[in-house]
């Protein structure tokens, strides 16, 4: 016979009861932990940076990729502003806007660059009444000469960089008028810095700056042009030494013997003996062309010539160092031909 469970032995009022199983609480450590969890989670949420904005370009346009306004009117009436702009990337366009009017609409430009229509002999009778208002505001306000001045300055290379290119168009389109304008200074500070941006350390800056001064050689009367870089040679910076020194080689190799005289041809001599001493072997390469375009016009047009017609012009060219130069700057000016 099976035996039977001892505790089905026990009467059922005497079997212990059963208790109720009770889930623990966390326990206080517990809860501390995932309060600090949640507010790391907190802090990193708040300390992940946004996401950076889309980067901005300016497309740089070759001149002779721009074309010609659709509506030239409507837009110089607007174009100040535009160009006096805070935002770079609307000064960038409004520039560009500069150079397609200097291209394609010279004519209309013109109130832009000077205060009065005296400048230019402007009829003003012959306008329409928006080049009164542009006139009216420029009184105030200043030229355009300045503003691209001011964006030479700015820290964004590509704000630069375009008004570089705007000033090349400028000098193409408009050549000696930008030394006719009223305010006397604008020329001589957006000619400074021109030789600052080619002499400094950003290429592609330094490029373009340098492809304008090559334009405003070309494009510019030698004559007023040479009298504003003569200061320039003598400024304190090397690099813009340098720089005017080339600028004024090129300036004085479109000149004749009429307009040497005119500006002194003792002058640009004395100028290029100082060049020669230069730090710089740019500055010392511009002061030996200008040396030899001095001696090829002074040779052609000496009026001692003689029998001999190499020696006598080569003996008057050494007679006019040793005249208008200290003996050793004249011997370094005779040698450079000589050789």
């Amino acid at each position: 016979m099976p035996l039977r469970p001892l505790d089905n032995a026990l009467p059922s009022a005497e079997q212990p009861k059963k208790v109720a199983k009770v889930a623990a609480s966390p326990s206080l450590s517990a809860k501390k932990a995932a309060a600090a969890l949640a507010a790391a989670s907190r802090v990193n949420d708040e300390n992940t940076p946004n996401p950076p904005p889309p980067e901005q370009s300016v497309e740089y346009v070759p001149s002779e990729d721009l074309a010609a306004l659709m509506d030239p009117g409507s837009k110089i009436v607007v174009l100040l502003d535009e160009l006096s702009s805070k935002d770079w990337i609307r000064g960038c366009e409004a520039l560009n806007d500069l150079r397609r009017m200097a291209l394609h609409h010279s004519s209309l430009l013109l109130p832009i660059f000077w205060k009065c229509g005296k400048a230019c002999k402007i009829d003003h009778s012959a306008k329409e009444n928006w080049v009164m208002i542009i006139a009216s505001l420029l009184m105030i306000r200043g030229n355009a000469t300045t503003i691209i001045v001011k964006a030479m300055k700015s820290p964004r290379s590509a704000l630069c960089k375009t008004s570089i290119m705007a000033s090349a168009d400028i000098f193409q389109s408009f050549g000696a008028l930008l030394l006719s304008s009223t305010e006397d200074n604008a020329f001589d500070q957006l000619l400074l810095q021109l030789l600052l941006k080619a002499s400094q350390d950003k290429k592609f800056v330094c490029e373009e700056a340098e492809k304008a001064l090559v334009k405003m050689a070309m494009c510019m009367p030698p004559l007023p042009l040479l009298k504003k870089l003569q200061s320039c040679v003598n400024h304190a910076n090397l690099r813009v030494r340098a720089k005017a020194a080339i600028s004024m080689s090129k300036c004085i190799s479109k000149m004749d013997i009429e307009v040497m005289t005119e500006f002194g041809i003792a002058t640009l001599l004395r100028v290029a003996a100082e060049l020669l001493n230069d730090r710089l072997p740019e500055a010392r390469e511009a002061a030996r062309s200008i040396i030899i375009t001095l001696h090829g016009e002074f040779s052609k047009n000496n009026n001692n010539l003689k029998d001999d017609k190499e020696s006598s012009a080569s003996e008057s060219w050494q007679d006019f160092c040793f005249v208008n130069l200290p003996p050793i700057a004249a011997q370094s000016v005779a040698k450079i031909i000589s050789l």
